[in-house]
C-alpha cells in the first residue's frame, strides 16, 4: 500500500491489520512482528505488544490531558514536573520528551509498536509502568531487553529511540520495522502536519505552529537538540 499523509498522520486506519482486539499494525510490520514473537516464545520471553497502531485522535487525547494536568508530566530523569509552573513552549517539550505531538507520532505508521514481557512482569507481582528502570538489571523486561538487542534486527527492527540525544527519552520498548517506517520517513511533509494542526483544537497551538519545524526535526525524526 502506498502510504499518503492521511496515513502518516493517523487520520485512517485502512493501512492496519489487527493482530487482537486491542492491537493492530501494517500489513508487513504485522507479519515480522509475529515472526519475532514466535522466535522470541521458543527462548522462554514473552514478548507481547504494549501499544500498537495509535490515531490522531487518540494522540490528541493523551496530549490534552497531559497539557491540562489529567496525566503528569516527567523529566527525562522520570522526575515529576509541575506543568502549572511552565511557560507553553516549556510544557510542550516536557510532553514531547515522553509522548509525540498528534500527527507526529510514529505510531501512527502501524509500523512503531511497545513491547513488554507480560509473564516476567506478572511475576514480579509489581504494577506494569513502562517506564526505563523495567527494562535495566533487576527490572522484569531486563532479558527481553537483552533478547532485542541480539535479535530484533533479524527481524528488521530497530530502537528509534534507545538513546537519548536531546529529543525523546530513552525508551528500549519501542521497536520500528526499518523497511517501511524508513520509506515513511522519507515522505513526511512538515506543511500537511502545519496544515492538520492548524485545524486542530489543540493546548498550546500558536507556540506549537511556531516551533513545528524544529520540534519535528528535534522529536518525531528524533534529530535531537540543536
Amino acid at each position: 500500500m502506498n502510504l499518503t499523509a492521511r496515513h502518516w498522520l493517523g487520520l485512517t486506519d485502512e493501512h492496519i491489520q489487527p493482530i487482537d482486539d486491542i492491537h493492530g499494525l501494517e500489513k508487513a510490520t504485522k507479519h515480522a512482528f509475529l515472526a519475532m514473537q514466535d522466535a522470541a516464545h521458543a527462548d522462554n520471553i514473552d514478548l507481547q505488544l504494549v501499544s500498537s497502531f495509535r490515531d490522531f485522535k487518540k494522540q490528541l487525547s493523551i496530549w490534552q490531558r497531559k497539557w491540562i494536568g489529567e496525566l503528569p508530566l516527567y523529566s527525562i530523569e522520570n522526575e515529576l514536573i509541575n506543568g502549572a509552573k511552565l511557560d507553553d513552549l516549556a510544557k510542550i517539550h516536557a510532553i514531547m520528551s515522553w509522548s509525540a505531538m498528534p500527527g507526529g507520532s510514529r505510531h501512527h505508521w502501524g509500523t512503531d509498536f511497545d513491547v513488554f514481557d507480560r509473564d516476567s512482569s506478572k511475576r514480579s507481582k509489581k504494577p506494569f509502568q513502562l517506564i526505563s528502570q523495567e527494562y535495566q538489571p533487576g527490572g522484569p523486561c531486563y532479558e527481553l531487553n537483552c533478547w532485542l538487542n541480539e535479535r530484533a534486527s533479524e527481524f528488521g527492527f530497530i530502537r528509534p529511540y534507545a538513546s537519548y540525544n536531546g529529543g525523546v527519552a530513552p525508551e528500549a520498548w519501542h521497536l520500528s520495522y526499518e523497511p517501511v517506517s524508513s520509506q515513511i520517513v522519507n515522505s513526511l511533509d512538515i506543511v500537511a502536519l502545519h496544515q492538520q494542526i492548524e485545524k486542530t483544537e489543540i493546548g498550546g497551538k500558536a507556540t506549537l505552529l511556531r516551533h513545528l519545524e524544529a520540534l519535528f526535526k528535534r522529536y518525531t525524526l528524533n534529530g535531537g537538540a540543536a
